[in-house]
């Protein structure tokens, strides 16, 4: 314990990662990838969960390029947005965004009887399009996400798409990884908000050269 109170956090983390390293097997990510890799299970300190992890094709280097040209952060949860590296976000000019708590939401939720997540959504309609959606908690918000892409609406630069539970969560991201879109995703009813965080937060470390 003495020894751990001499560590500053930046020490911590390094240890961490390099315990995480030596637990994951070699493969089958590549070297991008596997850095996403571990910092999710950083997050949750789960390494089962790595084997969980699924990307599309080119899906770093897509977050990565989409990150270099500001693009906007769609959020699906105020806790996502407070896990986000604002320094590194601002750096890269990127903006985010959240409509979870717009009064005009949470009544159209009301009125209509649909998660706020899902109005949320629909209500970004063509500002989803080159957008990178991090979605933690919602099922119905990435349902909504599916909906838009597929009406031909707006097509996201990248999915990020975590929610966790046990009602649709699981379904709707089985869902993305057979659309027609860039994605990471966590199989199965793991996820969660610190997870679509830590996921965005990756890729701006892999944007600025870190790992």
């Amino acid at each position: 314990m003495a020894e751990l109170e001499r560590l500053d956090p930046g020490e911590i983390e390094a240890r961490s990662m390099e315990i995480i390293d030596q637990l994951l097997p070699e493969g089958p990510w590549s070297a991008a990838e596997r850095t996403v890799v571990k910092r999710l299970v950083h997050a949750s300190g789960d390494p089962t969960l790595a084997l969980a992890v699924r990307f599309s094709e080119s899906a770093i280097a897509t977050g990565v390029q989409a990150l270099h040209r500001g693009a906007t952060v769609i959020v699906d949860t105020e806790m996502v947005r407070s896990g986000l590296d604002s320094r590194r976000l601002a750096a890269c000019g990127c903006a985010v965004a959240c409509l979870i708590s717009d009064p005009e939401i949470v009544r159209e939720a009301r009125q209509s009887g649909r998660t706020r997540a899902a109005c949320a959504m629909r209500a970004f309609g063509p500002r989803l399009q080159d957008a990178i959606v991090a979605l933690g908690n919602a099922p119905t918000a990435l349902r909504e996400v599916l909906a838009v892409a597929a009406e031909g609406l707006a097509e996201p630069a990248l999915v990020i798409g975590m929610p966790v539970g046990f009602v649709d969560a699981a379904q709707s991201k089985a869902a993305l990884a057979e659309a027609n879109l860039t994605f990471i995703t966590v199989e199965g009813t793991r996820g969660g908000s610190p997870l679509a965080a830590a996921t965005v937060n990756a890729l701006l470390r892999l944007a600025f050269g870190e790992s």
